[in-house]
């Protein structure tokens, strides 16, 4: 899908702790070879309840450190600079729509842990997303596989 008048589409990419997965980066990198686009990061505030200590550099947020990390590898498969921000909204699809309202896109990539920790899939975040009107895509993590335990 183009965005209409401007040839290059426009694609959100909404993930937080699943931003540098290899199976998003490979999402990413197929959307890309499809044709012509630009890539935005969206990162939603962590939920309140699902905070961690923190671990970040004084003065720089979760959310920041993700983009930090997450940029690069994303800009790298594809082949373009791609931009990124922080919510300040804790609901995911708050976050979504806040950002659907100041920029236009033409798809969502949704990025998220696998069903069983997944609070995205327990809230069925891809299928309210959906009904936003735009293709979705949803990217579940692979969950890692530990061999010393084999």
């Amino acid at each position: 899908m183009e965005a209409s008048g401007s040839g290059t589409a426009r694609v959100l990419v909404v993930a937080h702790k699943t931003a540098a997965t290899p199976a998003l980066i490979d999402a990413v990198r197929l959307r890309a070879e499809r044709g012509f686009a630009e890539f935005h990061l969206l990162v939603p505030a962590p939920h309140p309840t699902l905070l961690h200590h923190e671990v970040s550099p004084p003065g720089v947020t979760e959310g920041e450190q993700v983009l930090a990390l997450a940029l690069p590898l994303l800009a790298e498969a594809t082949g373009r600079i791609v931009d990124g921000s922080v919510s300040r909204r804790h609901d995911p699809m708050d976050a979504i729509e806040e950002t659907l309202y100041n920029a236009d896109y033409d798809e969502i990539i949704l990025s998220t842990l696998p069903r069983a920790v997944s609070r995205w899939l327990h809230i069925d975040l891809p299928s309210r997303v959906a009904h936003l009107g735009l293709p979705v895509t949803t990217v579940v993590a692979h969950e890692s596989v530990d061999v010393t335990r084999a």
